[in-house]
């Protein structure tokens, strides 16, 4: 083969070396772009962030993910997030979620992660009352009132009378993160209104016992409400006293008679009354 021949191969493996190489970059750039377009940034855990904490700026960061991993409920910035409360322990890279947050209104952090219409109220216990040390933030329990007899002390009853209710902290411990038993003096409970009235009724009357459920328990809330409705379901009705009818007095019908009267040729009857 000639010199001529030989420039003429290297001139052309140069132009399709040059080519596929434009045609490698503009590929990878176009993949780029797309993958740019499918991708957005949420905001995730720095760090851990225990319950009842107020979230700082330092605490989060952003990173990017596809979007049809993204979860619902998601945030995309963080400076909206600054000033909240956690109400559940967040752990770093994981995504920070709509029901993890609580607003904080001032006071303590304990009120802010309460829900809407409930109330925190303290009971106090001991090492049997509080299920020997086993009860933590957020697991559920039945409350049971017991109260001994006015007449014969040596007799008590026992009655449910909460089920179901959340435990907000024992002691001042709030954070879930503990999982041996710890003997506590006192149980916060989240109850509502009327479920704080019933329980401040039964710890003056007699004693309440805590029985810690299984959290795949459910019950119908509505227990409660029945439970503290069944003393007006059985109560009898008032009775109506009725009048009792007054005699009624007959009148003997008056006996009528006729008198015949003869006047010469003529006669007549007249009535006459008694």
């Amino acid at each position: 083969m000639n010199k001529k021949g030989i420039v003429s191969m290297l001139g052309v493996s140069l132009t399709m070396a040059v080519g596929a190489a434009m045609l490698a970059s503009n590929w990878v750039e176009t993949k780029s772009g797309e993958s740019d377009g499918d991708a957005a940034s949420v905001v995730v855990a720095a760090l851990k962030i225990p319950f009842g904490e107020t979230v700082q700026a330092s605490d989060l960061r952003l990173v990017d993910m596809p979007r049809e991993v993204i979860p619902e409920g998601s945030f995309t910035d963080i400076e909206g997030l600054v000033g909240k409360v956690i109400n559940q322990d967040i752990y770093p890279g994981e995504v920070v979620l709509t029901h993890r947050l609580a607003d904080h209104m001032g006071g303590s952090a304990l009120a802010a992660v309460l829900e809407k219409g409930k109330r925190a109220m303290s009971v106090r216990v001991d090492d049997v009352v509080g299920v020997a040390g086993f009860l933590l933030p957020g697991n559920r329990v039945d409350v049971v009132s017991a109260q001994r007899g006015e007449g014969n002390r040596r007799q008590v009853t026992s009655e449910t009378i909460l089920h179901n209710i959340k435990v907000l902290a024992v002691d001042q411990i709030a954070s879930q993160e503990r999982d041996g038993p710890v003997i506590v003096r006192a149980v916060t409970l989240e109850v509502d209104p009327r479920q704080a009235e019933t329980l401040v009724e039964a710890t003056q009357e007699g004693k309440v016992q805590l029985t810690l459920r299984n959290p795949l328990d459910k019950d119908d809330e509505a227990d409660d409400f029945l439970a503290a409705q069944i003393p007006q379901i059985t109560r009898p009705e008032p009775r109506e006293e009725k009048a009792e009818p007054r005699p009624v007095k007959f009148r003997p019908a008056p006996v009528q008679r006729s008198v015949q009267v003869i006047r010469g040729t003529q006669s007549s009857s007249v009535l006459v009354r008694d």
